[in-house]
């Protein structure tokens, strides 16, 4: 089950860039070259048809967009 964003992002934070993401070489493989970062955010979510406020993962790269989105947590509001 994809996640869809409802809205913006919020609150957006890097986790990581570079050599300190542990899928690197994956990531460049699939995606291709870039300045890859890991970053996080808040947004509200549609999960099976229930829109919830979630913190959300996902790596980006200049070039590429944003991809792969998880949802790490369901926060209450």
């Amino acid at each position: 089950m994809t996640p869809e964003i409802v809205g913006v992002i919020r609150q957006i934070r890097t986790i990581a860039v570079g050599k300190r993401i542990r899928e690197l070489t994956r990531l460049r493989r699939a995606y291709g070259p870039g300045r890859w970062r890991k970053r996080k955010g808040i947004a509200r979510v549609r999960i099976g048809g229930e829109t919830v406020l979630a913190e959300v993962h996902w790596y980006e790269a200049s070039g590429v967009g944003r991809k792969e989105f998880k949802i790490k947590r369901i926060l209450t509001e």
